[in-house]
C-alpha cells in the first residue's frame, strides 16, 4: 500500500512538472552563439557608465541576434537580454529599442520588457520572456556570451 502510494506520488510529481527547455526553445528566435571576451572593460571610458548601478549599453551585431542589452544591477550583478522581441517573427518592427529600463519593439502591438528582469510589462502579447544570456565578472572584464 505505501509502496503504491509513493509510486502514484512520484508519478503526479512528475506529470506536472513543466520543461524549462520549452521556455528557452523560442519558435522565434533563433540560438546564435557568441562570446564578447575581453570587449567589456569598465575602465574603458565607452563602457565606464557599467560601474554606477542602474546603467545600461547595448552591444550591436554580431553579439546577438538584433544586438544585446547589458545592464548593471550593482556589486557584481549584471543582467543581459537579447534586442529581439520573443513574441515576433524576426522582422524591422521587432527589434527593441531601449528606453531606462524598458525594451520597447515598435511593432503595433507595442510590446514592452523590464530589462532587469527579462519580463513582460503589462499589456504585452505573447507568453515568452526576453532571451537572456550569461555574463562573467572578472574585475573590471565583463565577458557576455551564449554558448
Amino acid at each position: 500500500m505505501k509502496k503504491t502510494l509513493l509510486l502514484a506520488l512520484i508519478a503526479l510529481v512528475f506529470a506536472n512538472c513543466s520543461s524549462d527547455d520549452d521556455a528557452l526553445n523560442n519558435p522565434y528566435l533563433p540560438d546564435y552563439a557568441f562570446n564578447t571576451g575581453n570587449l567589456i572593460n569598465t575602465n574603458l571610458p565607452q563602457y565606464n557608465s557599467l560601474k554606477f548601478p542602474g546603467n545600461y549599453i547595448t552591444l550591436n551585431n554580431p553579439y546577438g541576434i538584433n544586438g544585446v542589452v547589458l545592464y548593471y544591477i550593482g556589486g557584481t550583478n549584471y543582467t543581459a537580454f537579447e534586442l529581439s522581441d520573443p513574441n515576433h517573427a524576426l522582422t524591422n518592427c521587432s527589434h527593441l529599442t531601449v528606453n531606462g529600463i524598458i525594451a520597447s519593439c515598435s511593432c503595433d502591438d507595442g510590446n514592452t520588457y523590464n530589462i532587469i528582469n527579462g519580463n513582460p510589462e503589462s499589456g504585452t502579447i505573447g507568453g515568452y520572456a526576453l532571451k537572456p544570456y550569461y555574463v562573467e565578472v572578472n574585475g573590471s572584464i565583463i565577458r557576455v556570451y551564449n554558448n
